[in-house]
């Protein structure tokens, strides 16, 4: 192999050095005031010229995010610049798409402040970007103006080498020509890309043809190929130290600048040509392998790295698709959710075609997560609110009944009034208290007048001393050896207990509470057992068991009528009177079905006989 005949590396490898490059920071995830410090420090950067794919990079990003936000807020979103990678276009088709999709700002735009927050936001992000465009803009045309006019001088040394190659002259003459020439072809700067191989090829074709063609002085020529290989060997050791950095990309970067630069150089005696190239050629090599199998190691970490964010967004996807949500599990999802979030964050990137994707799929389940949230409290606070109103009115209710003296009827009333209060949900926490108390002042000052004017045959806290005593007595029961005797015993306590008339309202349920504790205590499993059996009252037939249900639901309707006659008392009382009314209809509805099955029985039964 030649030494014109320089390796190159892969598309492949140049795309990955590219992805490395873009990866580094997730624009994506950053928020509008950041984008535009972010900008603000790259236009201070004394390096900003050659920083147009991050420039670009940030402009992307922040349209996107403007668009975005813009959505969630309400606002008209007017669409956003599509400019073109500049992966894929010079950088003067980037300048143009630039200034075809960002609008130049009037200097007098200052003075006329939008209400709308995001235009002046936008706004001040696309004077940065302006002067950005325009400063590079005069960059690139000084930069393509000093190539081309690189090119003209190169062109001239050209000329002039051809010249001195046709003269023939002596050598001790035309040598240190070719030497000044050589320096001038090395001092002049880049020319454009598309020039460069033929100009270069056509420079190292004379160059060749100088030496090999003008017969010059052995001992000049032999000192000129003796620098030549100096230089070059210096080549080899800085590519071999190169192969050895820790930092391969970087290693290879300054690779590409070592192969520029011996291009620069003649060749060497014939004896070293072979040999200096092919010790050259390994260390380039070695450092080219080393890059693929970094570049390939990243992609194995890419392709890693996105299933794991696959797997978070299936987590969260599945969290906002639950149904039935209750006000707590909200809360803590929410958690879950911001904890899978901070998982995500420790997560590396994905390849440059999916990270983007992953990033957006994973944004969405949150985004719908959080939007379901919203609405269910939104919806919850309608709730609350409707179940405020409906025990005002139980409590205007309740006040209404509290006064009377009609004993049995209102306690009836009141007792149901109380499983209603129990059947209807939250309400705002502030106001919870509150209405319980107003709600049970009421219930107590009717019991309590109740109990003060209980008739002899009613003597409730006479009831109340009696259970106390039965109680004592099953606490000092001593149990027997005999299980038959201690099951006799139960039962007979539990029958007194039945026939104990009722207590003051307000010591019902600790008295409850204490008879069950004392006989679990002392009769374990067989009191749970015989206390489910003796309520249990299951009837013997079919068609009992419906005519119970048909005429607990007659027992039903009455009393949610004998309701509405309540609640129209109370200003608040519609929502209840509205639910009363729908129960109604309901019941009514399966008493009729009830009946059916009922007629359906005896039809049976009938057929049977």
């Amino acid at each position: 192999m030649s030494e014109e005949m320089i390796p190159e590396i892969t598309d492949v490898a140049v795309e990955a050095a590219e992805t490395e490059e873009n990866t580094q920071i997730n624009y994506s995830e950053k928020s509008l005031a950041e984008l535009a410090d972010l900008f603000m420090e790259l236009a201070r950067n004394p390096e900003r010229m050659k920083m147009n794919k991050e420039a670009e990079a940030i402009k992307s990003a922040f349209y996107k995010n403007l668009s975005k936000e813009k959505a969630a807020a309400g606002y008209a979103d007017a669409g956003s610049a599509n400019v073109p990678d500049d992966a894929q276009i010079s950088d003067e088709a980037a300048d143009a798409a630039a200034e075809a999709a960002v609008p130049e700002i009037p200097e007098t735009a200052g003075d006329n402040v939008s209400e709308n927050p995001f235009a002046e936001i936008e706004r001040g992000f696309k004077a940065l970007y302006n002067a950005y465009r325009r400063e590079r803009a005069e960059y690139n045309r000084q930069q393509e103006k000093e190539r081309e006019h690189n090119l003209e001088l190169k062109q001239a040394v050209i000329e002039d080498l051809k010249a001195l190659i046709e003269k023939q002259e002596d050598v001790n003459r035309t040598f240190p020509e070719f030497r000044e020439i050589q320096n001038r072809w090395r001092a002049v700067g880049p020319v454009p890309m598309q020039s460069f191989r033929n100009l270069n090829d056509t420079y190292q074709l004379y160059v060749e043809q100088f030496y090999d063609m003008v017969k010059i002085n052995r001992e000049l020529r032999d000192l000129d190929f003796k620098k030549n290989l100096e230089v070059k060997t210096a080549f080899c050791e800085q590519a071999e130290k190169l192969a050895e950095s820790p930092s391969i990309v970087e290693a290879f970067r300054e690779l590409q600048k070592l192969h520029e630069q011996w291009k620069e150089y003649g060749p060497v005696a014939k004896e070293f040509r072979e040999s200096i190239w092919d010790r050259f050629k390994a260390a380039t090599a070695v450092i080219n392998k080393k890059y693929q199998a970094y570049f390939e190691g990243l992609k194995e970490q890419h392709a890693e790295n996105l299933v794991a964010k696959t797997g978070l967004c299936e987590k969260v996807e599945e969290i906002a698709s639950r149904e039935n949500i209750s006000a707590p599990e909200w809360n803590t999802l929410s958690k879950e959710i911001e904890d899978i979030q901070k998982q995500w964050r420790t997560i590396g990137f994905a390849s440059k075609k999916d990270n983007q994707k992953i990033y957006d799929r994973f944004r969405a389940a949150c985004d719908k997560f959080f939007e379901r949230k919203r609405e269910f409290y939104a919806g919850y606070k309608e709730n609350i609110n409707a179940n405020l109103e409906k025990k005002i009115a139980l409590c205007e209710a309740a006040e209404a009944l509290k006064n009377s003296t009609e004993w049995k009827k209102t306690t009836n009333q009141l007792i149901n009034l109380q499983k209603q209060w129990k059947e209807i949900g939250a309400v705002p926490r502030k106001k919870s208290e509150q209405l319980w108390k107003r709600f049970r002042a009421a219930c107590d000052e009717f019991f309590n007048e109740r109990d003060k004017n209980v008739k002899p045959e009613n003597d409730f806290y006479g009831n109340l001393k009696a259970k106390q005593r039965l109680i004592a007595e099953i606490e000092a029961y001593e149990l027997s050896a005999d299980t038959d005797e201690n099951a006799e015993a139960m039962e007979d306590f539990m029958q007194r207990w039945q026939e104990i008339g009722f207590v003051p309202f307000k010591e019902k349920d600790e008295i409850a509470r204490k008879y069950k504790d004392a006989l679990q205590a002392k009769f374990g499993e067989s009191a749970s057992k015989a206390r489910k059996s003796r309520y249990a009252k299951a009837p013997r037939s079919e068609k009992e068991r419906l005519v119970q249900k048909y005429l607990k639901k007659e027992q039903d309707i009455t009393t949610y009528e004998n309701n509405i006659g309540f609640f129209a008392m109370s200003k608040n009382s519609e929502p209840l009177i509205k639910q009363m009314q729908e129960r109604i209809e309901q019941a009514k509805k399966e008493l009729k079905e009830l009946e059916e099955q009922i007629r359906a029985v005896d039809s049976d039964a009938a057929d049977a006989e």
